[in-house]
């Protein structure tokens, strides 16, 4: 099969487009032909070798894809039928997704939703089904529409794209924070009703003035600190990322004060269940607009050239990876 496989020389990192075998001691019951795979900010982490997410080499990168199943062992999955997978280790100590096959376990799948093709699953991928757990954390926690607006942070990445077009779908005020003018019109055309600008985030009081029903935060550190602040009584704050760092420079006033909820959201280890109910609601919320809005296709061959850009923060969107 064709990949792009890891390899380390000289203590560095190599990306090479080649042909490989899968791993006879990969762990998994179901083989899955890859149609469709994307290109994260994890993945551009493993790709360049800037982060510490490959401990074991060789490696295929790719945390996440879609396909069709070749061979089951699992009575669950039948040969031919559409898949899609997020999470659980793949790309970073299981061979993933930026491959034209994937040797996984049967439990770490979910079947494809009615209406969602390969493609559209992984224009979603992994950021839009972390979007729609953010979501879901909003509306469990009483957060309605009527209730005021929504702040989105990192609004032009693939996890705040896809959460700005989400809560727009369903009727949400959404302010959009980035601090690129270059994404205004895209955010704006994705549903956002207005832009806040990324500077105005920079420094923060235990409690400010009440702005936010609730917020998908993408960032952490001082810009959460800066959400949790303007959060409304008894609103709450769905928290994903950590690009901005893992510290979080507040108090409890914003808890005890404001009844204010931090939520945190994994889609990593998401149980089945909940997986499944998240891409249903993607399938039927989802405009036909976000999938021409959002993405920007590529080749397998272009992804180690991609990967650098995400951590030159010039991608927007999604990244979608034709693996076939």
């Amino acid at each position: 099969m064709k990949a792009i496989v890891l390899e380390q020389v000289d203590g560095k990192t190599q990306a090479t487009i080649k042909q490989a075998d899968l791993p006879a001691a990969q762990a998994g019951d179901v083989l899955v032909d890859v149609e469709w795979s994307s290109l994260n900010y994890k993945d551009a982490l493993a790709i360049t070798g800037k982060g510490k997410i490959i401990r074991q080499f060789p490696m295929v990168p790719g945390i996440d894809f879609a396909g069709t199943v070749k061979h089951s062992n699992d009575a669950r999955y039948t040969t031919g039928q559409q898949v899609v997978l997020t999470g659980w280790g793949v790309g970073e100590n299981h061979w993933g997704g930026l491959a034209e096959q994937a040797q996984v376990k049967s439990d770490w799948l979910v079947p494809l939703p009615v209406g969602l093709s390969a493609r559209k699953a992984m224009i979603v991928g992994t950021a839009g089904l972390t979007a729609m757990l953010c979501v879901l954390a909003l509306e469990e926690a009483g957060v309605k529409p009527e209730s005021g607006e929504v702040v989105v942070t990192g609004a032009s990445g693939g996890v705040g794209s896809t959460a700005v077009a989400l809560l727009h779908a369903l009727g949400y005020q959404v302010a959009a924070v980035t601090g690129r003018e270059s994404t205004h019109e895209y955010l704006l055309k994705l549903g956002a009703s207005r832009i806040v600008p990324r500077s105005e985030f920079a420094e923060t009081r235990p409690l400010e003035k009440q702005i936010w029903a609730g917020a998908v935060d993408t960032v952490g550190g001082g810009v959460l600190a800066k959400v949790l602040a303007q959060t409304n009584y008894s609103g709450c704050v769905a928290a994903c990322g950590l690009a901005g760092g893992f510290d979080l420079p507040t108090t409890v006033m914003p808890f005890i004060l404001r009844n204010v909820r931090l939520q945190g959201v994994d889609s990593v280890s998401a149980p089945f269940e909940r997986r499944t109910e998240a891409w249903e609601r993607l399938a039927n919320i989802l405009p036909e607009s976000f999938y021409e809005t959002a993405t920007t296709e590529i080749s397998l061959e272009n992804a180690p050239e991609v990967a650098a850009d995400f951590l030159n923060n010039a991608i927007q969107g999604r990244t979608l990876v034709k693996i076939r």
